[in-house]
C-alpha cells in the first residue's frame, strides 16, 4: 500500500534511527530524490538526540556505476592486496552523511551484489561506514515496475531494505509549490488536478506531465516573463506558453494551461474576498469553484492570521453562501492546527450575513434542519 510523503515523512526517521536502509519506490518525477534531501536537512530537528547540524548528502547514481566504481581499486601493502575505496564512499565512513543511491533497479546485477553487502552489513570490503551515516534510495520500481526498463529486485535483495512505495498527494504537490512556482501555475493546478501528472499506461514516444515537468516548466515560463503579458502581447504570450508547455507536459495540458492563463485575469484573490469583500465574481461559481478557492485560501496561509473583524465578517459570509458541503471543509481547515487558527472560531461563531448568524448556519449544515 502507498503512502503519501506527509506520512512518509513522519515515520522513516524512526527507520532511520536504528540505521536501517530505506528503498524509496514510485513513479518518476513525484519527488522521490528531493524527500531524500529534505530529510537530510531535517534531521536536527527530526532526531534531535542524535543529530546537532543536517546532515550532507553523498549521491551516486547507481545506473552509471561499474563493480569498480563501487568498491574502487587494489594497490599492494605488505605483499597482499588492499582495496582502496572511492572518495565518496570514504567520505561515507569518515563521516556522518545520507549516502543516496539512486536508481539501483537500473544498476548492472555486479553493481547490486555490492550494494546487497553494503545494506546487510553496512560495509565493502573491510570498509564500514560511519556509525551516524545513513543509507536511501530510490527506484521505479514496484507496482509500476511493467512501466520503466528496470531490474526486478528479488525477494532477498528487498529483504535488506526498509520499502516504502510513495504515492504522493495533489495537496503533496500544491504545499510544496506554493512559494516555489507562478500563481498561475500553481492555480492552474489546483483547479485541474488530474493534469498534474500522468497514471495511466505511456503511449510510446508521447510527452506527458509529470510533477518535476511542471516545476521545469514552470522555471523556463517565469525566466521568460510570458505570464507578464498585456493587451499588446497578450496573443504572442500565450501561444507562446501552449508551445513551451507542449514540449514539457504535453499538448493535453498546454491546451488547458493557455485557456487557463488567458482568462488568469478574471480569477478571484484570497485578497478579493477576505480583505475587499467582493463577491461580485462568485455569482457564477460552481462547487469546483468554492473547493479550488478553501485550497487556495489555506495554501495562502491567511487561514492561519488572526482575523481582523472586518476579515472575520467576509469570512462569515462566504462561509454562509458556499455549498454547505464546501463549508464544511472551510470549517474544518480554520480548526486544524496546520491549516487554521483555533482563535478564528470564536471570532467567527457570532458573526452574521444577512440575520444569519455562523453558528446558526453551522447548526443546519450538520443537523441538516433550518433554524428560524
Amino acid at each position: 500500500m502507498a503512502i503519501d510523503f506527509k506520512t512518509f515523512g513522519s515515520v522513516v526517521p524512526h527507520v532511520a534511527r536504528v540505521k536501517k536502509p530505506v528503498l524509496i519506490r514510485g513513479r518518476h518525477g513525484v519527488g522521490k530524490s528531493e524527500t531524500v534531501y529534505q530529510f537530510a536537512a531535517s534531521v536536527d530537528k527530526t532526531m534531535p538526540d542524535m543529530y546537532n547540524s543536517a546532515l550532507p548528502v553523498v549521491e551516486r547514481r547507481a545506473s552509471q556505476m561499474t563493480e569498480g566504481d563501487l568498491i574502487g581499486l587494489p594497490s599492494l601493502d605488505g605483499g597482499v592486496t588492499k582495496w582502496n575505496p572511492p572518495d565518496w564512499f570514504k567520505l561515507a565512513c569518515d563521516k556522518p552523511v545520507v549516502l543516496f543511491l539512486d536508481e539501483v533497479d537500473r544498476a548492472t546485477q555486479e553493481v547490486r551484489q555490492g550494494i546487497f553487502e553494503l545494506t546487510d552489513s553496512r560495509k565493502l570490503n573491510g570498509w564500514h561506514l560511519h556509525p551516524k551515516t545513513l543509507i536511501f534510495a530510490a527506484v521505479n520500481g514496484g507496482v509500476h515496475g511493467s512501466q520503466y526498463q528496470v531490474g526486478e529486485m528479488d525477494p532477498a535483495e528487498l529483504d535488506r531494505w526498509t520499502v516504502f512505495d510513495v504515492e504522493p498527494s495533489v495537496e503533496d504537490w500544491l504545499d510544496h509549490a506554493k512559494d516555489k512556482v507562478h500563481n498561475i501555475v500553481w492555480d492552474f493546478i489546483n483547479q485541474n488536478r488530474t493534469h498534474l501528472e500522468h497514471k495511466a499506461e505511456f503511449e510510446p514516444s508521447k510527452v506527458y506531465p509529470s510533477r518535476r515537468s511542471w516545476f521545469r516548466l514552470n522555471e523556463c515560463l517565469t525566466n521568460a516573463k510570458l505570464f507578464e503579458y498585456d493587451d499588446s502581447n497578450k496573443i504572442a504570450s500565450l501561444g507562446m506558453i501552449y508551445e513551451l508547455a507542449t514540449a514539457f507536459v504535453g499538448t493535453e495540458a498546454a491546451v488547458a494551461l493557455r485557456d487557463h492563463a488567458s482568462k488568469f485575469e478574471r480569477q478571484v484573490t484570497v485578497e478579493d474576498i477576505l480583505v475587499k469583500g467582493d463577491f461580485k465574481k462568485l455569482d457564477k461559481w460552481t462547487i469546483n469553484d468554492y473547493t479550488a478557492f478553501v485550497d487556495k485560501m489555506v495554501a495562502s496561509g491567511a487561514l492561519k492570521q488572526d482575523m481582523t473583524d472586518d476579515v472575520a465578517k467576509n469570512v462569515a459570509r462566504l462561509f454562509i453562501t458556499m455549498p454547505s458541503e464546501i463549508g464544511m471543509k472551510l470549517w474544518n481547515s480554520i480548526g486544524k492546527s496546520d491549516t487554521g487558527n483555533v482563535k478564528n472560531i470564536s471570532k467567527l461563531n457570532n458573526k452574521a450575513y444577512r440575520g444569519k448568524t455562523v453558528n446558526n448556519h453551522l447548526v443546519e449544515i450538520m443537523t441538516g434542519k433550518k433554524i428560524v
